[in-house]
């Protein structure tokens, strides 16, 4: 699968009805939530059923396209699938009990409910009754590459700095490269954003931590607002708009990064990290997030599958702490940053947990998906299914092949 996403050029009504549908979906998506809570023994049949319903006794349901609340439902039933399926393997901890939503950002389309430009394909009519009619669409991609068959999705996203389409488009990107018959092992890190097996570093770039003081600002200003006045929605805009630069700067920087290393090597080995577990240390949680290692991870295996390299996850227990040479268990703290051995190694802690990372990483067949990853579309939501579809397999071809938008090359 391939996301390509253009910023939308509409007016001020078109805006508003964008809005219509995107409260619509979050409507129908909720009640189907409620639906379920309600009646025992729903599955997601039942609620693409009552889908009918609700258009049936709402009129301004019945004005989004039918398809359109079938993707609602299975937005719906998606959480409640994984609530599901983390209760049968008995998660520790919460499992993740399906939450109303409060605030959604986008509607999605399936087959219908919209319309391309054929001549120029930079322009979209959606055909529904909420009325948004034609959008420009602005962006570099081009969509006559692409058969309106293969285009399986229109989502209408809402950001902080305007409206935005996305086309989910079913299409297998495999680019043929040269191999350049060398490997790297990747630790990533808070003092540097990783380390290689040869002690190569990438300084981390701290977006979050650079930008603080002036959303440290923007909150204030935010603060001093009056509720439910023009000035505080015009604050808390500049806040969010702020927020949106960091997360795009380091989805930037991450992207770059792992082109650069899959290009330059055969195979990659990194940690099979947990970040939901190592954000638990309230210390270390603002840096883990900036750091953005997930983000990284995501990156690294969608190139490798696009360029054909492979990617290793391996486990990161005591790669720190054994020692690369001998293979012997020194024990450090966090605040040892040079690894000593009796055998007389004395290396970069990272750069021995580095060369641990390629010597496991090159010693087993290991796995190349985004196990443990998290089924997440552009917007952190639970991605729906497609027609047909079983949920789980699109999940993971979702993953595997568009992480939160198509990359440019």
């Amino acid at each position: 699968m391939l996301v390509l996403e253009f910023k939308v050029r509409a007016a001020l009504q078109q805006h508003k009805a964008i809005d219509e549908a995107i409260r619509t979906a979050q409507f129908v998506q909720n009640k189907c939530l409620r639906y379920w809570m309600d009646n025992k023994g729903v599955n997601k049949y039942d609620l693409n059923k009552y889908c009918r319903v609700l258009a049936h006794d709402f009129k301004f349901a019945n004005e989004l396209n039918s398809q359109a609340r079938q993707s609602s439902a299975e937005r719906a039933w998606s959480a409640i699938a994984r609530f599901s399926d983390n209760c049968k393997r008995k998660v520790p901890g919460k499992k993740g009990f399906p939450k109303f939503k409060s605030n959604c950002r986008s509607v999605e389309y399936k087959t219908t409910g919209w319309q391309l430009n054929l001549e120029t394909r930079k322009a979209i009519t959606f055909t529904d009754k909420k009325g948004i009619g034609r959008l420009r669409l602005v962006g570099s991609y081009d969509l006559h590459f692409y058969q309106p068959e293969q285009i399986k999705r229109v989502r209408l996203v809402k950001r902080a700095d305007g409206y935005y389409c996305q086309f989910l488009i079913s299409i297998d990107v495999q680019i043929k490269s040269e191999p350049t018959n060398k490997t790297i092992g990747l630790d990533v890190g808070l003092s540097a954003f990783y380390t290689d097996d040869q002690g190569n570093k990438v300084d981390n770039p701290k977006f979050l931590r650079k930008g603080e003081k002036k959303i440290k600002r923007l909150q204030r200003q935010l603060s001093r607002k009056q509720k439910g006045s023009n000035n505080r929605k015009k604050a808390r805009q500049r806040l969010a708009k702020s927020h949106l630069k960091i997360s795009r700067q380091r989805k930037e920087f991450c992207k770059r990064v792992a082109y650069s290393v899959i290009h330059s090597n055969d195979v990659v080995a990194y940690e099979d990290l947990r970040i939901k577990n190592l954000v638990k240390n309230h210390c270390l949680a603002k840096s883990i997030n900036d750091a953005a290692w997930y983000q990284f991870r995501v990156w690294l295996e969608y190139f490798g599958r696009k360029y054909g390299k492979a990617t290793v996850a391996v486990p990161p227990q005591y790669t720190s702490q054994n020692c690369s040479n001998c293979g012997k268990t020194v024990k450090k703290s966090l605040s040892t940053r040079t690894h000593v051995c009796s055998c007389g190694c004395s290396l970069d802690r990272d750069e021995n947990a580095a060369r641990n990372i390629l010597r496991i990483g090159l010693s087993t067949a290991g796995h190349t998906g985004t196990f443990g990853l998290e089924p997440i579309n552009a917007l952190g939501e639970l991605t729906s299914t497609l027609t047909g579809a079983i949920l789980l397999g699109q999940v993971n071809s979702l993953n595997e092949e568009s992480p939160v938008t198509s990359p440019s090359d």
